[in-house]
């Protein structure tokens, strides 16, 4: 592991984040880097390489001679891999979370949360063997029978975005060297420290040079996979128009794709939803990883009947959150990314006043303590009187903004949400039943939250949104993502008798005596 040091930031213990390719620490000495900041505070706590096509092209390499041995090497041993990356993840819990909240600026709670959650999806990847069970069908036709085997592809290779750093290497990682393939993955340059600390696990528990490799840069380093031919699919967690256009590049390749894109979260709250409950959960949903999750809550849509209690309340308890640095066990609310999501979130705050919008609680310069106030920080924003056409309804701001839309009923809500061009996730509040089962069936999402903030599956279930808010077919966790890293071969297998049957052998009463003597 890297020494607690780096862990800790500051002027005198610099951060030199590498590529790792074929079991080695790679530093190239021509290639440029970008500094690594720690949102907490503004300051410059390290360095990630800006790799070249061509080491892009070394690390697909390396995964591709790997791959002949690695889908050879049995299933058993394979899982025993993923058996060990699971305790040395929790033997490294704390250390790895530390990593999250300081490049990432993820609240510690938060960031053990997500490496908690992260072991658990290591954990169902152990029960692959499961999974990858094929299916026979005897008797097709005479001495024929019919079989599918799920089977490894070759290299995949994948990209994840600066918010969840650990929980996208979950998603991807685990599955794909489990059912037999190797991979090349390319971190955010944002939060990479996390990445840099798994590999040095995958190291320290002997899993074979070459299965899995790092290399950190810009796009130039994903759009040297599309016509790699080595190089048999593609997945990312990202936006939208990111989404598009990797779907574009791999698709004139014939490329496998997995592409989680944008989102724009709504939240129903009825007349009987419980008030208590309803507030802590947007705070959580709302507020939390200060809005830059891809499940955080953003159109609240409620009724009349509740509307001015629920917009009182909610002032209140968002007037109280406190913000600061994300390791700090006693604030709320850690920062945005970067000084570049900072101002992109506040000229939406502008940009919702200008179209009419009530901006009830405005989260620019909030107040900080005096070590934070050079970091990136949107305190909680709250709109009222948004209509469904404002920019701020429509884009994904990506940030701790909330916007509060009335409406009639169930039905208007569902509509708010059907006409929405993203279809990530959607709760609603309620105690009635009816209601609840309705909007499930009706709400025009992939995932369904019920008097949850946030409508995160369990990982034995799939993961991912429609429309928009997902390029191609498959989702991460559960079936689909192995289905995803792997191919359905079939057999069609004729059984033939090893005797001449043309002079089959008589039987005689001498025969049937000895065998019954025997």
């Amino acid at each position: 592991m890297l020494p607690q040091a780096d862990i800790e930031g500051g002027a005198k213990s610099r951060i030199k984040i590498q590529n790792y390719i074929e079991g080695h620490w790679v530093s190239d000495p021509k290639e440029e880097s970008v500094p690594l900041i720690n949102p907490s505070t503004g300051e410059e706590i390290g360095e990630v390489p800006s790799s070249s096509v061509e080491t892009s092209n070394l690390a697909v390499k390396a995964a591709a001679d790997a791959f002949a041995s690695w889908r050879a090497t049995p299933l058993p041993k394979r899982m025993s891999y993923l058996f060990k990356l699971y305790s040395a993840m929790q033997e490294n819990l704390e250390d790895l979370a530390q990593a999250i909240a300081l490049d990432q600026a993820k609240h510690i709670s938060e960031a053990r949360g997500e490496v908690n959650r992260v072991i658990e999806i290591v954990q169902m990847s152990c029960s692959i063997p499961a999974l990858l069970q094929g299916e026979t069908i005897q008797g097709i036709a005479t001495d024929i029978n019919g079989r599918v085997i799920k089977a490894p592809l070759g290299v995949f290779c994948g990209v994840a975005p600066f918010n969840f750093p650990a929980l996208v290497f979950g998603w991807f990682i685990p599955v794909a060297i489990g059912t037999g393939n190797t991979f090349v993955y390319k971190p955010s340059t944002e939060s990479p420290l996390f990445m840099q600390k798994i590999m040095q696990l995958l190291e320290d528990i002997g899993l074979p040079a070459g299965v899995v490799n790092v290399v950190h840069g810009d796009r130039e380093v994903v759009e040297a996979w599309y016509d790699n031919d080595d190089v048999v699919g593609v997945c990312l967690v990202g936006s939208t128009p990111t989404a598009k256009s990797i779907a574009e590049g791999c698709g004139r390749h014939a490329k496998k794709t997995m592409l989680l894109g944008g989102a724009k979260n709504f939240l129903v709250a009825l007349e009987d939803a419980p008030m208590d409950l309803l507030i802590e959960n947007i705070l959580m949903s709302g507020y939390g990883s200060a809005g830059q999750r891809c499940l955080a809550v953003s159109n609240i849509a409620v009724v009349p009947e509740i509307h001015d209690e629920f917009v009182e309340r909610l002032l209140a308890a968002s007037k109280n959150i406190t913000l600061g640095d994300a390791r700090d066990p006693n604030v709320f609310m850690g920062p945005v990314i970067s000084a570049n999501a900072k101002h992109r979130i506040e000229e939406y705050i502008g940009l919702g006043i200008e179209g009419g919008a009530t901006l009830e609680l405005d989260g620019r310069n909030p107040s900080l303590p005096e070590a934070n106030r050079e970091g990136y920080y949107v305190g909680p924003t709250i709109f009222t009187d948004v209509t469904p056409c404002m920019r701020i309804a429509q884009e994904e701001i990506f940030g701790p903004v909330l916007s509060i839309m009335k409406v009639r009923s169930l039905d208007g809500a569902l509509k708010l949400i059907k006409d929405h061009p993203l279809g990530n996730g959607a709760c609603i509040f309620s105690q009635n039943n009816y209601q609840i089962e309705k909007f499930i069936s009706l709400a025009d999402v992939g995932m369904v939250g019920v008097n949850v903030g946030i409508c995160a599956p369990h990982p034995y279930l799939p993961f991912g949104g429609i429309k928009g808010s997902l390029v191609g077919n498959n989702k991460v966790q559960g079936k689909d993502t192995i289905d995803f890293f792997t191919q359905n071969k079939v057999a069609t297998v004729r059984s033939v008798d090893p005797v001449d049957p043309v002079v089959p052998k008589a039987v005689t009463q001498d025969d049937v005596r000895s065998c019954v003597a025997s």
